[in-house]
């Protein structure tokens, strides 16, 4: 009985050794100080995701980060959803985020969104106004552009920084009402318009924008600006550490003066909403953290770049096997595992850098070789008659599932006189160091036996359709005769048993490894790789046909392949190539 390798196949090695490692990186060695001193009881972090698009490769760094930290630590983290611009968001996003979370492997406490705490914000703004740290601004956003200076000038003060507190508090209530047009008036920030910091120089916290929401509807025609979301929201939840990328790191000053000003620990009043609603008072004081993000070379992760190739239909959508989001690499074959490696190689640290493509590959690699279970595929092929053996030769051979592990258990595979070989394991005018099928040479049928190419067939064409040749008898496995050197191996599939299968061979999307940089004068889309995406009709040992949906196998001697996702069935098997046995990038570097 053939066992089954989505049930007998084991963790990946890879993946429990990442997970017991202890880390010793910056932002561990401040939770660990933080708790050693007594500042914090339990840990808590968040993913804040914005629903505008899907997730990608760099989103994966920060799940594993979030969510890793509060493990490890036995602390908490939140899935929150930053909805606070719903002319861009979609509920289609939600539900994807949602699920790439969970398919790297981990759960959150709590699933919250910045609009839960529409009402919070709104009585924190107010709160700003009666100190005089806010105000209403009438100036379009021009104009703010205009007095807000550069790196080399200070700004000017709006004309309306110094209206009284009740002028303000009324221009707010009455955009709250809606009476005001979109982007007519905003609240802004009353900080320095002299900083160095172009962040604290005034910013907006509330602009008019009259869009239905996805969660709260019609009900605010206002909306707050990100960093005063942001902080705000981490503050209610009682996040501890507020782990960001170092884009955020010229904003943590304001997202402090927010946390600061607002004082919602010692603020009761402002927490009324969520009290009311029934949610515990949880309210802290935040510590906002960066580290690098996460770069590769040979892809873009804009989330506007990667819509416009959804949209101009450059690629087939956003889970394309070659687009870099979660729901695209997850089609092609990367596995959780694989990622959090990823996430484990690349490390945290405060210098951003480009990763080099092969490193995402060799984490996929070292995983799959522990965790594929193995199959015979034939994706170029081409007949082989064995002439010995009589046309209604049939048998089964038995074959490991996997060489290095016994834990997988072994299938057998049927064998015929009439197999499948790949074209290119045939040469008749053989290259120097051909080492597999030649006229009059030999080579071993992967646990079949020796075997010895008689004839050559052709067409009128002069093309090669057909070999003939001999198994030699006492060459099968396991007799004396199997000892005998053979320089190379090749494997089949028999003719008469395989199944016709579509298979995709996926490369990188881009053919250079900065699609970026426009100082040729091209654009990314202008270095789209032409050979990204090749279908071909293959022909698959049937324990192959048979796989589930998101099956990762290694064909033997052609690379790692995945069951696709949606379009793979017994009856008609689709599967895309995840990663080539090799870096078949380094030599073009």
């Amino acid at each position: 009985m053939s066992a089954d390798p989505a049930r007998t196949a084991p963790e990946s090695p890879t993946d429990s050794a990442a997970t017991a490692a202890v880390k010793q990186d910056f932002v561990r060695q401040i939770v660990r100080e933080d708790l050693a001193s007594g500042k914090h009881q339990a840990i808590r972090t968040r993913f804040p995701p914005e629903p505008n698009g899907y997730l990608h490769i760099g989103h994966a760094k920060a799940i594993c980060l979030d969510f890793g930290v509060a493990n490890e630590f036995g602390g908490r983290c939140n899935l929150r959803f930053d909805d606070t611009n719903p002319a861009k968001e979609d509920p289609e996003y939600v539900a994807a985020i949602q699920e790439d979370v969970r398919w790297l492997g981990y759960e959150w406490a709590e699933l919250r969104h910045a609009s839960d705490y529409f009402e919070v914000f709104y009585l924190a703004a107010q709160k700003l106004i009666r100190q005089g740290d806010a105000f209403v601004c009438d100036l379009s956003a021009e104009e703010v552009r205009a007095y807000r200076g550069n790196l080399n000038e200070p700004g000017r003060n709006s004309p309306y920084r110094e209206r009284s507190v009740e002028e303000n508090l009324d221009l707010f209530q009455r955009m709250r009402a809606g009476e005001f047009a979109d982007g007519a008036r905003t609240l802004r920030a009353k900080i320095d318009m002299a900083s160095g910091n172009i962040n604290l120089r005034d910013p907006a916290l509330y602009r008019i924008k009259k869009v239905a929401h996805q969660n709260t509807g019609d009900a605010w025609p206002i909306y707050p600006m990100y960093d005063f979301a942001h902080s705000l929201s981490d503050s209610c939840e009682g996040i501890t550490h507020s782990l960001c990328t170092l884009e955020f790191e010229d904003h943590r000053p304001l997202y402090d003066w927010c946390v600061g000003r607002v004082d919602l620990p010692n603020s009761p009043d402002l927490l009324a909403p969520l009290l009311d609603r029934g949610l515990p008072n949880e309210a802290a004081i935040p510590r906002q953290i960066e580290f690098s993000r996460a770069n590769l070379n040979f892809t873009v992760m804009s989330k506007r770049k990667l819509m416009v190739l959804v949209q101009e239909g450059l690629v087939d959508g956003w889970d394309d096997p070659r687009m870099p989001t979660l729901q695209g690499i997850r089609r092609r074959g990367y596995t959780p595992a694989s990622l959090r490696l990823f996430a484990d190689r690349l490390g945290v640290s405060k210098q951003n850098s480009t990763i080099d493509y092969s490193v995402l590959e060799g984490c996929l690699r070292e995983d799959l070789d522990a965790a594929a279970p193995r199959r015979m595929a034939v994706l170029d092929p081409l007949k082989l008659v064995i002439t010995n053996l009589g046309d209604a030769h049939e048998e089964s051979l038995h074959f490991s599932n996997h060489p290095k592990d016994e834990r997988f258990g072994a299938r057998q595979v049927p064998f015929s006189n009439q197999l499948w070989i790949e074209r290119e394991d045939f040469e008749e005018v053989p290259p120097k160091g051909f080492k597999r099928l030649i006229p009059g040479g030999e080579v071993r049928l992967r646990g079949a036996g020796i075997l010895r190419c008689d004839e050559v067939i052709k067409n009128e064409a002069g093309e090669i359709v057909e070999l003939r040749g001999t198994l030699d008898p006492e060459s099968r496995p396991g007799m004396a005769g199997a000892d005998r050197k053979i320089k190379g191996t090749i494997h089949w599939v028999s003719a008469r048993h395989a199944v016709a299968a579509e298979v995709r061979l996926y490369d990188r999307l881009f053919d250079v490894a900065a699609p970026d940089d426009d100082s040729d004068g091209k654009t990314y889309q202008d270095h789209l790789n032409p050979n990204s995406r090749r279908a071909v009709t293959g022909y698959v040992e049937p324990a192959a046909a048979t796989a589930e949906r998101e099956q990762a196998f290694q064909f033997e001697r052609v690379g790692y392949f995945v069951a696709d996702r949606y379009d793979h069935t017994a009856e008609r098997p689709v599967f895309n190539r995840s990663v080539t046995l090799r870096d078949t990038w380094a030599a073009q570097a």
